[in-house]
C-alpha cells in the first residue's frame, strides 16, 4: 500500500494498517535478534542492604526464575501418556530461550504448542503447552513493550480459535490466565519508567540548581571584584593626574609618564567596566558603603552572638593589612560559615580562628554538635559551593566535613605575596609587625543573649 493511498483512507482503515506494521516491526522484524536478559542492578533498593557474596548471586534472580519455570514445564510434560520425551523437552526450550532471544521464543513456542497437540492426547493446550505459552507471554512481555504484549495475546487467541474450529472456550482459560498476568506485568512497567523518569527530572534539576547557583555566585564574586578592582583603578587614574601639580616645575618626560599612566588606568577601567559589567542585573545598584573587610568581622560576631550563638576568635601571627579582595573573602567565608552553625548546629557553640602567616592567611571555622530541642534546618550545600568559588578564584585550598564529636570544620587558606600586604594593623594586642617577626594571639569569647 502506498502511503497516498493510506492518507485518503478513512480512519478505520489507517487504524488496521499501523496496527498490521506495529505487528510487522515488533514480531517479524529482527526475529532472530541476540538480545540476553541483564542481570539486576546491584545497587538496587533491596540488593544493596545483603551481604556482598550473597549480592553477587541475587543479581541472577531472574535467570533462575527463567530456567526454574522451564523445569517446571519439562516435568508437566513428563506427565504424559505419549511421547513424554518430547512434550517436555520441546515447550520447554522457548522458555529458556526468552533468556537470550525474546522474540524468536513466542514463535517457538507456537510451534511447540502445534507439535504437541499433534503428538499429545491432551489437545492443543495440554500442561506443558499451556504453562510455557503462560511463562513466554509474561517473561516476553516484561521485556518488551506492552504494545507488544497485546499484540502476542491477540495472536495466541486468534491461533486456538482458528486451530479448534472457532470454539473459544479451549483457549478462554489461557487467554484469561495470560491477560492478568501481563495486567500486573504493564503496571509494573509503567511504575518503573515512571520512576526512572522521575529520577532523571530529579537528576537533571539538581544539576540544573547547582549549576544556577554556581552562575549566581560567580555573579556575585564578579560584582565585587568590578567594585574593588574599579575603585582602585580610580584611585590609579585620580594620583596620577593629580602628581604633576605636587611637583613644582615638573620635566616634561614626568608629565607625560604620568599622562601615560592615567590614560592606561582609565583605558583598563573601561574595558573593566565593559566586562564584567555584564553581570549586572539591570536593577543592581552599587553598594553605597565600602565593602567588608576583616576589619569589620568584630561587628559581624557581635551579631551573631545576639542571635544565641556562642563564639570565640582567635588571631595568631602577625596582623596585617591584606589585598581587599582576600579580606572581603575571609570575611563572606566567615560569614557563611557562621550562618550555617546558625541553621544546622542550633544551640552549638562557634570557634573562628584567623592565622597570619608569611605566604597568606589562614582560616578555620569550627562548630560543636547541635543542642538543645530545636530541629537542623536542612541545607542544599549552596554555601560550600560559594565558599569554594571565592577560594578558587583566590587560588587557594579549603576543605569541609564533620569533626569527630559531630559538628563541622571549614578550613580555609588564602595564598597572599609578601609584597601585597606590606602594613602592619592596630590589634587589641599592640601594633604586628608586616614581616612577621612577633607573633600576636587576640582571643576574644562572648556569650548569646
Amino acid at each position: 500500500m502506498t502511503e497516498t493511498q493510506t492518507k485518503t483512507s478513512g480512519p478505520e482503515f489507517r487504524a488496521a494498517a499501523g496496527a498490521i506494521d506495529g505487528l510487522r516491526n515488533d514480531l517479524m522484524r529482527d526475529v532472530l535478534a541476540y538480545r540476553p536478559l541483564p542481570p539486576l542492578n546491584p545497587d538496587g533498593r533491596l540488593i544493596r542492604r545483603l551481604p556482598e557474596g550473597l549480592r553477587k548471586a541475587t543479581v541472577w534472580t531472574p535467570h533462575a526464575l527463567v530456567l526454574f519455570a522451564a523445569f517446571l514445564v519439562m516435568m508437566a510434560g513428563f506427565a504424559e501418556w505419549n511421547h513424554r520425551f518430547l512434550m517436555g523437552v520441546v515447550p520447554a526450550i522457548p522458555v529458556a530461550m526468552t533468556l537470550i532471544r525474546p522474540v524468536a521464543a513466542f514463535w517457538a513456542s507456537m510451534l511447540a504448542t502445534v507439535f504437541c497437540g499433534i503428538l499429545g492426547s491432551e489437545g492443543l493446550w495440554g500442561p506443558s503447552t499451556f504453562a510455557a505459552q503462560v511463562v513466554v507471554l509474561v517473561v516476553v512481555a516484561a521485556r518488551t513493550r506492552p504494545r507488544t504484549a497485546a499484540l502476542m495475546w491477540l495472536l495466541t487467541l486468534l491461533f486456538g480459535v482458528l486451530v479448534e474450529g472457532g470454539d473459544p472456550s479451549i483457549t478462554a482459560p489461557l487467554v484469561t490466565l495470560s491477560a492478568f498476568a501481563l495486567l500486573v506485568v504493564a503496571v509494573v512497567q509503567i511504575r518503573r519508567d515512571a520512576e526512572r523518569e522521575v529520577t532523571v527530572q530529579r537528576t537533571v534539576t539538581a544539576v540544573e540548581r547547582d549549576r544556577r547557583t554556581l552562575l549566581e555566585e560567580r555573579t556575585t564574586i564578579a560584582r565585587e571584584l568590578h567594585d574593588v578592582v574599579a575603585h582602585h583603578m580610580s584611585v590609579v587614574a585620580i594620583q596620577a593626574e593629580a602628581a604633576p601639580y605636587r611637583v613644582e616645575n615638573p620635566p616634561p618626560e614626568l608629565e607625560q609618564a604620568f599622562v601615560t599612566i592615567r590614560e592606561n588606568a582609565v583605558a583598563a577601567l573601561t574595558e573593566l567596566r565593559r566586562v564584567l559589567g555584564v553581570v549586572r542585573a539591570e536593577d543592581y545598584e552599587a553598594p553605597d558603603a565600602p565593602q567588608p573587610t576583616l576589619a569589620a568581622l568584630d561587628g559581624l560576631l557581635d551579631n551573631v552572638r545576639e542571635t544565641g550563638l556562642e563564639t570565640e576568635k582567635v588571631i595568631t601571627g602577625a596582623v596585617r593589612e591584606l589585598p581587599q579582595g582576600v579580606e572581603l573573602s575571609a570575611y563572606r567565608i566567615v560569614q557563611e560559615a557562621l550562618s550555617n552553625s546558625l541553621r544546622h548546629a542550633p544551640g552549638a557553640s562557634a570557634r573562628v580562628e584567623l592565622g597570619y602567616v608569611l605566604g597568606g592567611l589562614g582560616l578555620r571555622v569550627v562548630n560543636g554538635p547541635p543542642r538543645g530541642l530545636v530541629k537542623p534546618s536542612p541545607g542544599a550545600g549552596h554555601g560550600i559551593t560559594g565558599m569554594r568559588e571565592r577560594v578558587a578564584m583566590l587560588n587557594g585550598e579549603m576543605t569541609a566535613g564533620t569533626t569527630e564529636d559531630g559538628g563541622y570544620e571549614i578550613a580555609v587558606f588564602l595564598p597572599v605575596p609578601l609584597s601585597d600586604g606590606p602594613e602592619p594593623r592596630e590589634t587589641a594586642g599592640g601594633t604586628a609587625d608586616a614581616a612577621g617577626d612577633a607573633d600576636t594571639v587576640v582571643v576574644e569569647r562572648g556569650g548569646g543573649a
